[in-house]
């Protein structure tokens, strides 16, 4: 029952975190990561080991026009790390339209959570998915 209950909050984390990036809430996107979080994130170059260069990441993705994240939950995998850390991973699809015209870019993401934090992701990694040859 114990473990149905962790893997039940880890889903909740992921699925707050869909949220929060949908409606562009800044303030609750970097609640849900640690102060210590580093992100490698989707659009970008850089690895992002700040909160302040977190928050710039999403504010500056967020002023995307229809940006949203979709999970393809059938790709969704946890793993007990520690009793408290967990890894998760799998595939989401970001879309937002670029001069009027709606794009989809997949990418595979990976989060590790520490779930005895209240801020509880520590880190996260998303990258495009390359196009097959």
């Amino acid at each position: 029952m114990k473990a149905l209950s962790v893997m039940k909050k880890t889903k909740e984390v992921l699925t707050a975190w869909l949220n929060v990036v949908n409606k562009g809430e800044i303030e609750n996107i970097l609640a849900l990561y640690n102060e210590n979080a580093v992100l490698i994130p989707t659009f970008s170059n850089r690895v992002l080991d700040s909160r302040a260069k977190i928050r710039s990441y999403f504010e500056q993705l967020r002023t995307r026009d229809r940006l949203s994240v979709d999970l393809h939950e059938k790709f969704v995998n946890v793993q007990k790390i520690t009793e408290t850390i967990y890894a998760l991973s799998g595939i989401y699809c970001w879309r937002f339209a670029v001069d009027g015209e709606l794009l989809s870019f997949e990418a595979r993401f990976s989060f590790v959570l520490d779930l005895s934090l209240t801020s509880p992701i520590i880190h996260h990694h998303s990258s495009q998915i390359p196009r097959m040859l």
